[in-house]
Order: structure tokens, then C-alpha cells, then sequence
């Protein structure tokens, strides 16, 4: 349909601990999208790059794929419900089942409305929580693998100073549920071993 494409996804796995696992890093080379130049004047992607240094797309979903049924973690994302949008709309592209509808999920953005005193809801782009959280500005953003290292920074330093929890990490488990996510497991889903940040950057720009 109408979903935007994605040009490259990242995901770093950590112990519920917040010592890393393993990280990847993949850029997708199917010519069946265009790059806006809104987008490219974002993340500076290419088709010749992605051409040249980019896996399909089928290849890409095959080792996230093995990588979500192995670690069965809590996934973590800035914005998770897009991301998870997109995902399932690149996943349907190759007709693979999709894991993360069976999979809990946090969304750091979500939990970013905390710190905004604003009597409506407002959640915080990745950059001015990471700089709410360390006083630091987030370099080389809208690379996909230091978005999410940056993403996992946030999780477990709202977890370390208690802003983050069990109970609001399976409060958003339970409102998912009630909206249009029915299939997702809920639990005490910080119990898990690993914890799964994943992050993409699109064709488009929306």
C-alpha cells in the first residue's frame, strides 16, 4: 500500500541489564522504491549506496526474524507503533510472517511525556530526550544504528533513575492490547533476557 519503505534497519540486543549483546546494522538495495529528497537531505542515503552496499530485503527480515524467535525479547523503539507499521508492511511486501506482532513492546517516545509540563499530551523527538536525559546533544542522528544505541541509552537511563518501571512497561503492554495490537504478549515483560532496540530510516519523510 501506501507504507513507506524502508532504507535501513538497525537493532542492538542488551541483557535485561543493559550489557550489549549483539548489534546489526543493514541497508536494503530493492529498486522498487524512490528516495524523496526530503528524506535524503535527512539521512543522506542514496539509491547508488543502497545499490551498492545494501542486502535485499527478504535477506535483511530473515536474520531479524532470527534474531526476535531466538531472544523472544521486550523490544524497545522510538515512535515503536510506526516503526512496528512499517515493519509489518515490509515484512507483508515478502510474504514472511510477522514476529513482532507476538512480541511486547516499549516505546521510549511514549514515556518521553513526562517530562513536558503541557496540560495536552507531547512527547519528545529522540534528540531532546537524549539531551532531557544526559545534558548532551545526540550526534550523527539519523543513522539507523545510532538512533537505536541512542534509544537503548534513554530506556535504561529512565529505567536506572526509576522514571521507568515493571508496572509502566506492562501499562503500555495493556493499552497496546486494547487498541489494535490483540495478539501481543503481556506480562512482566522486563523479565525477559534480552532487551531488542530496533530503528529504521524510510524512502519518505512523512
Amino acid at each position: 500500500g501506501n507504507w513507506p519503505y524502508a532504507v535501513q534497519i538497525a537493532w542492538v540486543i542488551y541483557t535485561r541489564h543493559g550489557q550489549p549483546v549483539k548489534q546489526e546494522n543493514h541497508y536494503i538495495n530493492n529498486n522498487d522504491f524512490e528516495i524523496t529528497q526530503a528524506a535524503q537531505a535527512i539521512h543522506n542515503l542514496t539509491q547508488e549506496f543502497l545499490l551498492q552496499q545494501g542486502e535485499s530485503r527478504q535477506q535483511v527480515l530473515e536474520l531479524l526474524t532470527k534474531d526476535l524467535l531466538y531472544y523472544q525479547p521486550l523490544v524497545v523503539g522510538h515512535f515503536m507503533k510506526f516503526d512496528a507499521q512499517v515493519l509489518g508492511a515490509e515484512y507483508f511486501r515478502v510474504g514472511q510472517e510477522n514476529p513482532l506482532e507476538s512480541l511486547p513492546a516499549f516505546c521510549t517516545m511514549l514515556a518521553s511525556a513526562q517530562y513536558v509540563r503541557n496540560p495536552r499530551p507531547k512527547y519528545l523527538r529522540l534528540d531532546e530526550l537524549y539531551h532531557r536525559l544526559f545534558n548532551l546533544t545526540l550526534d550523527h542522528q539519523h543513522h539507523a544504528l545510532v538512533d537505536a544505541t541512542a534509544t537503548a541509552d534513554c530506556f535504561f537511563e529512565m529505567f536506572k533513575k526509576g522514571e521507568i518501571n515493571e508496572g509502566t512497561i506492562a501499562e503500555q503492554q495493556l493499552k497496546a492490547q486494547k487498541t489494535n495490537q490483540p495478539n501481543k504478549r503481556v506480562g512482566c515483560a522486563f523479565t525477559a533476557f534480552a532487551i531488542f532496540v530496533i530503528t529504521l530510516l524510510l524512502s519518505l519523510w512523512i
